[in-house]
């Protein structure tokens, strides 16, 4: 199956992009690995036709929007997003008429049509300059992600409003959880991606995006760490530092894993399917292109993403 998608690869000149929470042997496969917003950006240097994005759904479309004239493929249209689908653009709309004052911050973790209604958006890991370059007085709102905005404003003093969505996979690991691994690997250092509860992260040593807490690993002279976020990590995490330990933090007692099921629908198989037959492909009108892409041209030019 890999081979016939190498193969596919070089007859349709395309290139496979894949996030940190893929599975392993989609992650050896692909050309690029990273953050959303990263991938996206990659996808602008290269000079394929055609990009398979290893993801989910409003992953997709951000690298639609930030290249209109290339197909973009998905394996699986059915890997939603917890978070994304906590804010539907409808409901966005009401709040704007209610809250006219605020400007809409937006985790770039929401879709298309959200994208087209906010004023500026930010990864976790440019959230604290994006909310720092508004002026102390502005009236804000955060969305979709309360966990993250609630650690900006932490770190902030602001006191952003906040959309009441978060991420299932990150908001479910539990400060219980920590403390029994804790207990068990005292040694271990706890590091956390700021999609977790405040619980969890008021535990954690470090807090970062998933390409910060790569960078962390590898600098850090820890030997072991306890890691709350989604599975996929570790195998880069192992591949960055292969004589160290990880240990991740598991949403319920039944196995060692906090595996995303929206990002494990994609599959090899999905993979070279979708090549093959260049569906299910990402569409976006023009319109929707255009309004989507000015709240993440504006964050670029006030705090482009830190570089893995």
């Amino acid at each position: 199956m890999i081979s016939k998608i190498n193969r596919l690869k070089k007859e349709k000149s395309a290139v496979i992009l894949a996030h940190y929470y893929q599975t392993a042997d989609i992650q050896d496969l692909a050309d690029f690995i990273g953050d959303s917003l990263e991938l996206a950006q990659k996808a602008k240097e290269t000079e394929a036709d055609i990009i398979v994005f290893a993801g989910v759904h409003f992953m997709a479309e951000t690298a639609k929007i930030l290249n209109p004239s290339k197909k973009i493929l998905l394996p699986d249209l059915e890997a939603g997003c917890s978070l994304s689908d906590s804010c539907r653009a409808e409901d966005l709309e009401k709040a704007k008429e209610e809250y006219p004052d605020r400007k809409i911050i937006a985790y770039a973790n929401c879709s298309a049509a959200v994208k087209e209604l906010v004023d500026i958006t930010c990864t976790s890991g440019n959230a604290v300059k994006i909310v720092e370059s508004f002026a102390p007085d502005q009236r804000l709102l955060f969305v979709p992600d309360k966990n993250l905005g609630g650690y900006i404003n932490r770190i902030t003093g602001r006191n952003m409003d906040l959309w009441d969505g978060s991420c299932a996979i990150h908001d479910m690991l539990s400060a219980e959880n920590v403390l029994a691994l804790a207990r068990q690997h005292p040694e271990a250092k706890i590091i956390a991606h700021p999609e977790c509860n405040p619980a969890v992260l008021a535990l954690a040593k470090f807090i970062g995006s998933t390409s910060a807490m790569l960078r962390h690993i590898s600098s850090d002279s820890g030997q072991s760490y306890i890691v709350a976020t989604e599975t996929g990590i570790t195998h880069q995490m192992k591949k960055a530092a292969p004589n160290k330990t990880f240990y991740i933090v598991s949403n319920d007692q039944t196995c060692a894993c906090n595996d995303c099921p929206h990002m494990k629908k994609n599959t090899i198989e999905k993979l070279y399917t979708c090549l093959r037959d260049e569906t299910p492909e990402i569409i976006l009108s023009p319109q929707t292109i255009e309004r989507a892409r000015k709240p993440i041209e504006a964050m670029l030019a006030v705090a482009p993403p830190v570089p893995r």
